[in-house]
């Protein structure tokens, strides 16, 4: 066998990747040699399997198992090339280094709470064969084991006082703790490993409780911000109006102050072409009139005389004059009456852009037929709905109103922001709203939150009410045509506006919602025609 290992070259028992002696040597079908890990390694990090040095392709994944033969001619080899242990690696920074070794020196395996010095694969040896070392406590390669030394004894430390709750060696007890409660140190470490646990989940309750701190304050940063865009959008919008009022109001300024100054030079340019067309006749006689001064011819001079009269075809300019146009307080009485129109109007825009704000939270809504009572008629499209009289010959289910002509919306919410609107023009009674889902749909039931009903209604043509319990009176001028529904779940908040005035005309507040909630309408009856008009869901229009 030796003589046949001196015939081995290092070349033949390279890794073509690590260019390193085989260690753990696997042979490809395509017959090439490499080490099981660097030809792994080599698969992990390409899309396809193939021999690296012949690139022959193998379509999936071969399961690759040591080569016995060239795993023991590489070990020959190391041993008579006096290679080290693959497993021996030098060590470098962060590593443990051996104690023993001299030269390079390589990283250890185990560190020995006895001998306090650290030991590499080949120092290790004796003390896993010789009987007296076996005794000795190994642990994980640890740095400065000179810290496990008593600094005033130069003893391990062994034991832990429980009185200075500091670890000791074996003569601290007798010298310099006496009378402390001292026990071993493998005891002190089963007790606060126990306690670990402890202390573990409660790391994991704290780092839970700054988790969910973080989502509430990303949450309300979220909402800050979003409230903040709402805010500078319909402060942007109140702003655009105002804009464009005072430009219009300085157009009109400029334009009646332009028109005084046009009419009056219009009135001096006629003036003026009226004289100068005087002045021109006048020079025209005057040249006759000098003709005639020098004329001898006493009939000639006496009948061309009178003609040289200007009174004829000249006016009386003494009295004819132009009048300045005062422009003093033509600007405070534009700005007197634009301070007065935006005075009317500002509360409108601002209602406007609060409207505008919770429109944006608009859903499209139908209504469930599976809900409406039998005499309500519904529109194909969902959209519309009125009371027709005669009750058709519908099935009874449990979802179904009776005795009360209502219907529900078919969506439902169970969190957020949802806002719909509803034409009630030419109605003289209808009821608008939402109701949780569990609300009772057979029998008279009083509409009220304690019901799970948050509604407004119109009845006799004129009277409008919240329905809190026992109605709430609520002025209302002019009558609404479209009324709007907001509702806030988490906040518990329902409102209900005339979207054309853009005017709040009621609001839930303090509402806990924990059921779904669906959107409510009743037409109302209709009353021989005279509320025989739909209550229309419409598109909103922001």
């Amino acid at each position: 066998m030796s003589a046949a290992s001196c015939l081995l070259t290092e070349e033949q028992l390279l890794c073509g990747i690590c260019l390193d002696v085989f260690s753990n040597p696997v042979t490809l079908p395509c017959g090439h040699n490499f080490c099981k890990n660097c030809i792994m390694q080599h698969w992990d990090t390409n899309i396809q399997c193939e021999c690296p040095t012949c690139k022959e392709p193998f379509y999936r994944r071969l399961d690759l198992r040591v080569n016995t033969f060239i795993s023991e001619m590489a070990a020959q080899f190391r041993k008579l090339a006096g290679r080290q242990n693959p497993n021996q690696q030098v060590a470098k920074p962060g590593d443990v280094p051996c104690d023993i070794c001299t030269e390079n020196k390589m990283k250890a395996l185990r560190s020995c709470l006895v001998c306090l010095a650290s030991y590499c694969e080949v120092h290790l040896k004796p003390h896993l064969t010789a009987s007296r070392l076996k005794r000795h406590q190994l642990t994980d390669p640890v740095e400065n084991l000179e810290g496990r030394m008593c600094t005033i004894h130069d003893k391990p430390l062994e034991l832990f006082c429980k009185t200075d709750q500091t670890c000791v060696c074996m003569l601290c007890p007798v010298l310099d703790h006496k009378s402390h409660e001292v026990i071993p140190l493998k005891e002190q470490f089963e007790r606060k490993k126990s306690e670990l646990g402890r202390k573990e989940t409660e790391i994991h309750r704290m780092i839970q409780e700054r988790r969910l701190k973080i989502q509430e304050l990303k949450r309300l940063a979220k909402l800050s911000k979003e409230a903040a865009e709402r805010e500078m959008a319909d402060g942007a919008q109140v702003f655009t109006t105002l804009i464009q009022s005072l430009e219009r109001a300085q157009a009109e300024v400029i334009g009646m102050i332009d028109e005084k100054q046009k009419a009056t030079d219009n009135l001096a340019r006629s003036y003026i072409q009226e004289l100068e067309e005087e002045i021109s006749e006048l020079m025209r006689r005057r040249g006759e009139a000098e003709q005639l001064s020098r004329s001898k011819d006493h009939l000639h001079f006496l009948q061309s005389f009178s003609s040289l009269d200007a009174s004829r075809f000249t006016k009386d300019w003494s009295e004819v004059h132009v009048d300045m146009p005062s422009y003093e307080g033509t600007v405070k009485a534009a700005v007197d009456q634009l301070e007065e129109a935006i005075g009317k109007e500002m509360p409108k825009l601002l209602r406007e852009a609060k409207l505008n704000r919770v429109q944006q939270f608009a859903v499209d809504v139908m209504l469930d037929p599976d809900t409406a009572h039998a005499a309500l008629i519904l529109s194909d499209d969902g959209k519309q709905v009125h009371h027709g009289v005669v009750k058709k010959n519908l099935p009874d289910n449990g979802g179904r109103f009776n005795p009360s002509c209502c219907v529900l919306g078919k969506q439902s919410f169970s969190s957020g922001r949802f806002y719909f609107e509803a034409e009630v023009k030419g109605k003289t009674r209808w009821t608008l709203g939402v109701v949780k889902a569990s609300i009772k749909r057979k029998g008279v039931v009083p509409l009220c939150p304690e019901n799970g009903h948050w509604t407004i209604w119109l009845k006799n043509s004129d009277e409008y009410s919240a329905l809190v319990g026992s109605p709430l009176h609520l002025s209302v001028n002019p009558k609404p045509q479209k009324v709007g529904v907001f509702v806030d779940y988490e906040e518990g908040l329902v409102s209900f506006y005339d979207v054309d005035a853009a005017e709040l005309l009621y609001s839930f507040t303090g509402c806990s919602f924990t059921d779904k909630l669906f959107p409510f309408f009743s037409p109302g009856l209709n009353n021989d025609g005279i509320n025989s008009a739909p209550i229309i869901i419409s598109p909103v229009n922001r």
